[in-house]
């Protein structure tokens, strides 16, 4: 496996929750797995490959964390790391804007010549009306609902991290 750190996004904790299951999935060290609001140039240079987490906010915005961070790896080369995305969202009470933050990550990096992995998740299974973290009918990453569906995250990030190629 590369060398991989985790960044998340995480206003109330459900999406460093998140990040720190999957980092014990996949054995990476709790020192590898870091706040956004830290992310750095220097910090990205450490790893190969970047799983990358946000929640949604507000209508359909990324966690406040995320937007400096995104300013960050924009200015970096991602030409040689690979990138995985999760997310976090509410699919009851936003239906139509359902892991959004997750999206907008992919959109600000598709164009910078990173390599993306566990970006064909299928849509079955979740209740949404809506999600611009839908790309071709599937969802760019691991979406995941914290407050409506807890009971589909462990089997959800069981077969994330087993599609990934880190």
């Amino acid at each position: 496996m590369k060398r991989t750190g985790i960044f998340y996004g995480s206003s109330t904790g459900m999406t460093e929750g998140v990040a720190h299951t999957i980092a014990q999935k996949l054995g990476i060290a709790p020192t590898d797995v870091h706040d956004a609001a830290r992310l750095s140039a220097e910090l990205l240079d450490n790893y190969e490959a970047l799983i990358l987490g946000s929640s949604t906010w507000g209508c359909g915005e990324l966690q406040d964390d995320w937007y400096d961070a995104v300013k960050v790896l924009r200015n970096a080369n991602l030409s040689d790391k690979t990138i995985a995305l999760f997310g976090c969202g509410d699919s009851e009470s936003y239906p139509d804007t359902f892991c959004d933050a997750m999206g907008l990550l992919y959109d600000e990096l598709k164009e910078t010549g990173c390599r993306f992995t566990g970006n064909h998740v299928a849509t079955d299974g979740y209740s949404f009306s809506s999600s611009v973290s839908v790309v071709d009918g599937e969802f760019v990453g691991l979406a995941l609902d914290e407050t409506n569906e807890a009971d589909k995250t462990a089997d959800r990030i069981e077969a994330w991290v087993k599609n990934l190629d880190l």
